[in-house]
């Protein structure tokens, strides 16, 4: 019986028995026996092989982005968008808006257009509040964005756009819903004579919304081109999560929003 030079006892005298070691004439190690190297991870495929035995992939699929690269401007967009809302891409042509310059980079955006309506004497604000139960009602698949305080928009004038922002298409709404991808660019219009306000659809994609604010959620949209009034108590229900509350402002609170 032969010790290896890892302290195994061992009958052969090329190889240790037990860990594959060489030994030689005076014990010393002289190298790792095939097999043993091989199964040590000397051959090509023991990392695999290795990753197989433990049920982890070797290499794992990044997860997949959220936004994809414009080809023309680089600017994310999102990856069911049909064109890029800074240069006008269009993703399913694979073209420019016409007269756009294709070998010019991406413009900044252009600075929003002044409401030309008449300004309110007296202030209203609009409250926008991520609704859980109009999310649930709606069925949508965007993920619910984090519930807060409600993001608060100055009413100065007697006319005004609810929509997103679209700078390819110069949209840019007195009344932005932001990340709400279920409410249209230019989704509904508020008009006031400064005591009573009145919201007409503009023909968007999920329509527009009325209820109380107490009762169920409503279900049936108002006609599209049609002004309905919005009463003192009335919420005004738009996109996939967004609940639109109007109400007076003093003086200090519409300063403070400028």
């Amino acid at each position: 019986m032969t010790t290896c030079p890892n302290g195994h006892d061992s009958a052969a005298t090329d190889y240790c028995d037990t860990c594959g070691a060489a030994m030689n004439a005076d014990g010393a190690p002289t190298g790792v026996h095939p097999l043993a190297a091989e199964g040590a991870g000397g051959g090509a495929g023991s990392a695999a092989d290795s990753s197989a035995a433990s049920g982890t992939p070797a290499d794992a699929p990044e997860p997949e982005s959220t936004t994809r690269p414009c080809p023309h401007c680089g600017q994310p967009n999102s990856p069911d968008a049909l064109f890029c809302e800074v240069c006008g891409y269009d993703h399913t042509t694979g073209t420019l808006p016409r007269g756009a310059d294709s070998g010019a980079a991406a413009t900044s955006p252009v600075e929003a257009p002044a409401n030309t309506s008449k300004d309110l004497a007296t202030p209203w604000v609009a409250e926008l509040w991520i609704d859980p139960a109009w999310y649930t009602a709606q069925g949508s698949s965007d993920p619910l964005p984090s519930q807060g305080p409600p993001a608060v928009f100055a009413l100065r004038n007697t006319s005004l756009l609810i929509g997103r922002v679209s700078n390819s298409r110069g949209i840019h709404p007195d009344i932005d819903c932001g990340v709400d991808n279920g409410v249209s660019r230019r989704h509904a219009q508020l008009t006031t004579d400064g005591t009573r306000w009145w919201v007409e659809d503009l023909a968007s994609s999920n329509g527009t919304y009325i209820g109380d604010s107490v009762g169920d959620l409503p279900t049936t949209s108002i006609p599209t081109g049609q002004k309905r009034e919005v009463d003192a108590d009335d919420r005004i229900y738009v996109g996939s999560w967004t609940r639109i509350v109007l109400r007076p402002s003093s003086d200090d609170e519409v300063s403070a929003l400028a």
